[in-house]
């Protein structure tokens, strides 16, 4: 790799790429575009603008807010200087803020708008060591006059002044820079508890960057939406160690509420995106379909089953036979074509899903379409990617084989292990944590699997939460609520086993959906709580259990479950910021709600403390139902050991 770094490599794409358009982002309904030259210009000025307030070699600056080109420009500036960038999620609450400032000792915080200089502005009593908090998006922030305060441009014209006044500085920074420097850190999904913040190198992400496109190659012609957190490793994956190399076109969407309609828009040919986006796409899809005529219902039943024939025939590797061939051209023409185009997917060259499990029945749903939908696996801690399905060797089931220059193998618990020139180096100020995952080299990934028979990676669950029921079959309750999650109404399912001599669920009702399926219905009601817990809701969500419970072996099977009153919320801490449920911590604030499931009772009453957006706050009484499946009479043993582990 040489001495290659992120921002030599944008340098080089000037010498390359000069006038062709880099960035570009929707503002006031136009899109505004930066060439690749004009993007290494913003990053040398705030490079210089960052020295001049006294920013060096090995600091830390810390960026929050939506993805904008000033992300990209803040965090190529800070590296190509030789400090640090650390990403924090625009919906952080002040506290998560706090931790991340604090335990990095950040020198200079890039806020995007009011919100985020609000967050940093209640903070500051306990911030220490904070050059400057500077800002890009000015409105409502003319009337803040603290002295630490200053816009994206000023700092820029600073850098422009500073680069004037010590010529030959910025080129001299640049080349000191090496592979191995730290480039940024990230933080980890934080299951259980606080995230940790990975170590990653410019050499790790450029390799893994490199592995990337030497599977799937991209061009310079071809078009990408930034729209996920550039805080998360994996958009860095894409939109920095894959984009600045390959020196596609990164598009930023004008905000949060217009995404889809920009990625239409753009037509993408590479997206990567989590489940939960690509779940929340076919819930629209369902959601429309079934307000729409029966004709049209009919004519897409009759489309997708011709849609799901084709995809298992590519996936089993068989030959699609003539009859299958000329049905499946009609079903694009008559409905896939313009279904895709709807989502924005049209022009995907592929598109990657990782970042947690993807429900096959969703998977099997996006190949139906035409869409080159690939699994890849990966973790912070190795840049994001290390795994990753081939064109033509897909299979639901797994998530592919290893990138290049990339080891994967099972330990002898069922761990998996990577090692990789990906893998990070180390956990920030946290050489403890560093010695508990690495060793000897290896990456232990905490998540359990195995490979099947051609070679390719299955992974279960986490390996903590790998269940075993009382008659000793082991299962994922990862894998049933995917299988819950792939019904429009479901937008959340937490499931309960291990321990507990049967599987129960809690689960959370997409409250958009749900109320659009009760109004058609003329279904009166007020609030979530009051909606998720009418028998009516009851019922339809009893269908989709019934449906996960029909291909599931007897003791994996949900015997009770509850809709819960309030939806997971990732400030309530039940979520991580990456909306990854928070299992142990579920389980314990929810304690009465579970002993409830594993009880006799066909309800249970809560008490909760809710938090109006005043501060004020109210308590909160309610009984929540506790619906039982036909699964047969639970015996007396059954509720024995289930009073026992209720009393434990």
């Amino acid at each position: 790799m040489g001495d290659e770094t992120l921002p030599r490599l944008l340098m080089h794409n000037v010498e390359q790429l000069g006038e062709k358009v880099a960035l570009r982002e929707k503002e006031f309904g136009i899109w505004q575009t930066a060439t690749w030259r004009q993007f290494a210009d913003h990053v040398r000025a705030f490079a210089m603008g960052l020295s001049a307030l006294g920013v060096r070699r090995h600091d830390i600056i810390a960026i929050i807010g939506d993805n904008r080109p000033e992300w990209l420009y803040a965090e190529l500036g800070a590296q190509a200087i030789g400090a640090i960038s650390v990403g924090i999620y625009q919906d952080s609450a002040p506290e998560e803020v706090k931790y991340i400032l604090q335990a990095t000792d950040s020198r200079v915080i890039i806020a995007e708008d009011q919100e985020q200089v609000d967050k940093i502005l209640e903070l500051w009593p306990g911030l220490s060591g904070v050059l400057k908090v500077i800002y890009y998006e000015p409105k409502g922030l003319r009337n803040y006059d603290e002295p630490f305060l200053a816009t994206f441009s000023a700092i820029e014209e600073l850098g422009r002044s500073f680069d004037q006044q010590h010529p030959g500085y910025f080129d001299r920074e640049l080349a000191l820079g090496r592979p191995e420097d730290v480039a940024m850190l990230v933080t980890t999904s934080g299951t259980t508890g606080k995230p940790k913040l990975a170590m990653l190198t410019h050499s790790n992400l450029i390799s893994q960057g490199r592995g990337l496109l030497e599977v799937d190659p991209l061009e310079s012609s071809d078009e990408f939406v930034s729209f996920l957190p550039l805080a998360w490793v994996g958009e860095q994956m894409i939109t920095v160690a894959a984009g600045i190399q390959c020196g596609f076109t990164i598009n930023f969407p004008e905000s949060a509420a217009t995404v889809q309609e920009n990625i239409r828009e753009i037509g993408p040919r590479v997206m990567f995106a989590p489940p939960r986006i690509w779940e929340n796409m076919l819930s629209q899809v369902q959601v429309k379909t079934q307000d729409s005529t029966r004709l049209k219902r009919a004519v897409y039943a009759w489309a997708m089953a011709q849609g799901y024939a084709m995809a298992d025939s590519r996936f089993s590797g068989e030959p699609a036979g003539i009859g299958l061939r000329l049905s499946y051209g009609l079903a694009r023409l008559l409905v896939f074509e313009a279904l895709k185009d709807h989502l924005g997917l049209r022009f995907l060259k592929r598109a990657y899903t990782g970042g947690a499990a993807l429900g096959p029945d969703v998977f099997r749903f996006y190949h139906a379409l035409g869409v080159n939908l690939k699994q890849v696996y990966g973790q912070t801690e190795s840049s994001g990617l290390c795994v990753i399905h081939r064109d033509g060797a897909i299979k639901f089931q797994t998530v592919g084989t290893p990138l290049p220059n990339t080891e994967v193998k099972i330990a002898e618990s069922g761990e998996i292990m990577v090692k990789s020139p990906s893998v990070f180096i180390g956990y920030y100020k946290s050489p403890e944590s560093t010695a508990e995952t690495m060793e000897q080299g290896w990456l232990r990934s905490g998540d359990a699997g195995y490979f099947d028979d051609n070679g390719q990676l299955i992974v279960i669950d986490r390996a903590k939460d790998v269940m075993t029921l009382h008659d000793g079959t082991k299962f994922s309750p990862q894998f049933i609520e995917n299988k819950l999650k792939f019904s429009p109404y479901v937008k959340e399912a937490v499931v309960f086993g291990g321990d507990w001599p049967f599987v129960t669920t809690i689960i959370n009702i997409d409250f958009a959906n749900v109320g659009k399926w009760a109004e058609s219905r003329q279904i009166s009601y007020t609030t979530y709580t009051d909606l998720a817990q009418k028998p009516q809701v009851y019922a339809l969500i009893r269908k989709d259990v019934e449906r996960a419970n029909g291909d599931m072996p007897d003791a994996a099977r949900i015997r009770r479950f509850l809709l819960l009153h309030k939806e997971l919320d990732a400030d309530d801490g039940e979520l991580t910021r990456t909306r990854k449920v928070r299992r142990n911590l579920v389980a314990k604030r929810y304690q009465e709600i579970v002993d409830a499931l594993y009880g006799d009772r066909p309800d249970v009453e809560i008490e909760t403390t809710i938090t109006y957006q005043d501060g004020r706050t109210a308590l909160l009484k309610t009984k929540l139902h506790v619906e039982e499946m036909d699964e047969g009479p639970r015996t007396n043993a059954d509720k024995r050991t289930a009073s026992a582990a209720s009393a434990r």
